[in-house]
């Protein structure tokens, strides 16, 4: 079994700047850190090849110092880690990406095909949940989201049972493989790296590829080409000046207290009995 994980590193989201005029991220200068949503597909993935003997391959698309996110991922435990980095990738959307990251597994399936691609449930500093859910559109793969857990994989009828976290609760899912699923936050533990692991990630030979290694033939579809995207305006939140009131009330029992606040509610707002009738009409 080959699962692929597909990781991203991120800005500190504590250390974030925009630039003002195209409206990107401002990567320079900020610490990076994998995207934790991630790492709990990494340790999804990593869970399956303890079980079942799976080969794990982390694929990241990024500059040339992605690179460390890659190898905190072999010293996880991962087999085999690709950086995708090209010039050409700069100023990519959720499009952009998930077709980048898609070409590049369907170059990884040509030397062994790919049973699961596990993703992060969305990423820190975009937060748009997209880039899975494009992967699997692209590669015609059954899209899983919200995992909470792998209840049961079985290899010989290439089925998974899974539960997926949902509005009105639980959702026991069963699907063919292969396969996409985004794992839900908070379903596991990142395991602690081990010092075997720690010197194998340190000495590995990290793949680079490039747009054309890539297997990307149209570069209209990849960076700022290839992004639809236009983000009008960034700002931050302004801080609001005014203070909470304190409204005393000599008594503390609730009727006292709701006559207390609806009668300071309607001295500020004259109008607001008429605005509740109209709405109650």
């Amino acid at each position: 079994m080959h699962i692929v994980v597909c990781i991203k590193q991120v800005p500190d989201s504590a250390q974030i700047r925009v630039h003002p005029v195209t409206n990107t991220i401002m990567r320079q200068g900020v610490p990076a850190i994998v995207n934790p949503y991630d790492l709990f597909s990494l340790e999804a993935a990593l869970r399956l090849k303890d079980e079942y003997g799976a080969r794990v391959t982390v694929l990241c698309m990024g500059p040339p110092q992605a690179e460390a996110a890659l190898r905190k991922a072999i010293s996880f435990g991962a087999d085999d880690a690709i950086l995708v980095t090209d010039r050409a990738f700069a100023g990519s959307d959720t499009l952009a990406t998930s077709f980048a990251l898609a070409s590049a597994i369907r170059k990884i399936q040509e030397d062994m095909p790919v049973d699961i691609v596990f993703a992060g449930k969305q990423t820190i500093d975009g937060d748009t949940a997209q880039v899975g859910p494009g992967i699997a559109k692209r590669l015609d793969l059954q899209l899983l989201t919200y995992v909470s857990s792998i209840v049961d994989l079985d290899l010989d009828k290439r089925e998974i049972t899974l539960h997926r976290r949902a509005e009105g609760g639980v959702q026991v899912l069963q699907t063919r493989l292969p396969c996409l699923i985004t794992m839900l936050e908070g379903t596991n533990e990142m395991r602690f790296a081990t010092m075997p692991n720690m010197f194998r990630a340190a000495r590995y030979p990290l793949k680079q590829w490039d747009k054309d290694a890539a297997g990307i033939e149209d570069v209209s579809k990849i960076g700022l080409k290839g992004s639809p995207t236009i983000v009008s305006k960034v700002f931050a939140p302004q801080a609001k000046s005014q203070r909470a009131e304190i409204i005393d009330c000599e008594s503390k029992e609730p009727k006292d207290l709701a006559v207390t606040l609806l009668t300071k509610m309607f001295t500020k707002y004259p109008n607001l009995p008429e605005e509740i009738a109209k709405v109650n009409a």
